[in-house]
C-alpha cells in the first residue's frame, strides 16, 4: 500500500506528464503502484528549481525489470522521480512530446527487436515503433537532446538509414568498449579512458553507421558501440545504465529468449559478478549535467 509521500509523488508526477505532453494523442500514464527510486544509493544531483525534467521512454513489459531500469537511470544520471520522468511505451500511447518542456530524452532498452519479421511483431511492438519514428522526426530536427541505449541504437539507426541485421550480435556479459578519435574528443564522453568496459546483450546491432552520424566508440565483437547525429543525439549499444543487479535481473526474466541457453543463466551472471564494469555511467551523469535547462534557455552545451 503506497504512503501518503508515495501518492503525493504519484499525482505530482503524473501531472508533470500530462505537462510535457501535447494535445495530440492519448494522455500516457504512469505505472500504477509505487514510484522507485526514493531510496537508491548513490548521490542525487541538487534540486534546482525551474530545470526542465527528462523523459525517460521504456519498454519492458516486465514490471521486476522495468522498475530495476527506472531505478539504475535515476542512481546513476543523479536524478529522482520528478526530475526524470517515465513513460512506458508497452502500455500507452506516446502522444505529442512537447520538447519546449523537456531538457532531454533518454530511450532505455528493450526485448524488441527491428530485426524481427514483421509478421512476428505483436501490434504493440509496430506501435512503439511507430511512435519512437515520430518522435525522431521532431528530435532529429531540432537536434534535441537523447541518448538511447541497446535498443535506442537500434532506434536511431533505422530512422537515420543506418543497415540494421544480427551479424554483430553480442553474447550477455561484459566487453570492451574502445573510443574513436571522434569519441576521445567528445564532450559527453569527457572523463572516460580510451578503453573502458560495459555490459551488452543483444541479437542485432548497427553493420552499417547512418552516412551523417559520427563513430565514437566500438568493440573487437561490435564495431558500432555508440555514435552522435549532428551534435546532440547520442546511441549507445551498450548500457550505460547496467549493474550487475540489474543485469542479473534482466537474464532471470530474459533467460528463454533467445540469448544464451536457459541452463547456462546461473554461469551468465557468475561471470558478470566477476567483471569490473564502472565507468558507463559516466555517460548519463554527464548527459544530465550538459543538457539540463531552466525555462526559456537553450540545451547547455548546444550547437546552433
Amino acid at each position: 500500500m503506497l504512503s501518503s509521500a508515495r501518492k503525493c509523488r504519484c499525482r505530482t508526477l503524473r501531472l508533470a506528464v500530462r505537462t510535457l505532453l501535447g494535445a495530440g494523442g492519448p494522455r500516457p500514464q504512469l505505472l500504477d503502484g509505487p514510484e522507485i527510486g526514493a531510496g537508491a544509493s548513490g548521490g542525487r544531483i541538487a534540486k534546482l528549481p525551474g530545470v526542465k525534467p527528462f523523459l525517460l521512454l521504456a519498454t519492458r513489459a516486465e514490471d521486476t525489470v522495468a522498475d530495476n531500469e527506472y531505478e539504475a537511470f535515476l542512481t546513476y544520471s543523479g536524478l529522482d522521480e520528478s526530475d526524470l520522468v517515465r513513460h512506458r511505451l508497452e502500455r500507452h500511447s506516446l502522444g505529442q512530446v512537447n520538447l519546449d518542456e523537456l531538457s532531454g530524452i533518454v530511450l532505455g532498452g528493450s526485448p524488441f527487436d527491428y530485426t524481427d519479421p514483421v509478421e512476428a511483431k505483436s501490434e504493440v511492438q509496430r506501435r512503439v515503433e511507430a511512435d519512437l519514428h515520430r518522435l525522431l522526426d521532431a528530435v532529429v530536427a531540432a537536434d534535441f537532446p537523447l541518448l538511447g541505449a541497446c535498443y535506442g541504437i537500434s532506434t536511431v539507426g533505422v530512422h537515420q538509414g543506418a543497415v540494421v541485421d544480427r551479424r554483430y550480435a553480442e553474447a550477455v556479459g561484459a566487453v570492451r568498449i574502445t573510443l574513436t578519435e571522434a569519441g576521445q574528443d567528445d564532450p559527453l564522453l569527457a572523463g572516460l579512458p580510451r578503453s573502458f568496459d560495459a555490459f551488452v546483450g543483444h541479437k542485432e546491432a548497427i553493420s552499417t553507421l547512418p552516412a551523417d552520424a559520427v563513430l565514437l566508440a566500438g568493440s573487437a565483437t561490435c564495431p558500432i558501440q555508440l555514435f552522435r547525429v549532428k551534435q546532440n543525439i547520442y546511441a549507445t549499444q551498450f548500457h550505460p545504465e547496467l549493474d550487475v543487479t540489474g543485469l542479473c535481473a534482466r537474464v532471470d526474466i530474459y533467460k528463454h529468449s533467445g540469448y544464451f541457453a536457459p541452463e547456462q543463466a546461473e554461469d551468465v551472471k557468475a561471470m558478470a559478478r566477476c567483471s569490473r564494469v564502472t565507468h558507463p555511467p559516466t555517460i548519463l551523469r554527464t548527459f544530465v549535467t550538459r543538457y539540463a535547462r531552466t525555462a526559456g534557455a537553450e540545451p547547455l552545451g548546444s550547437t546552433s
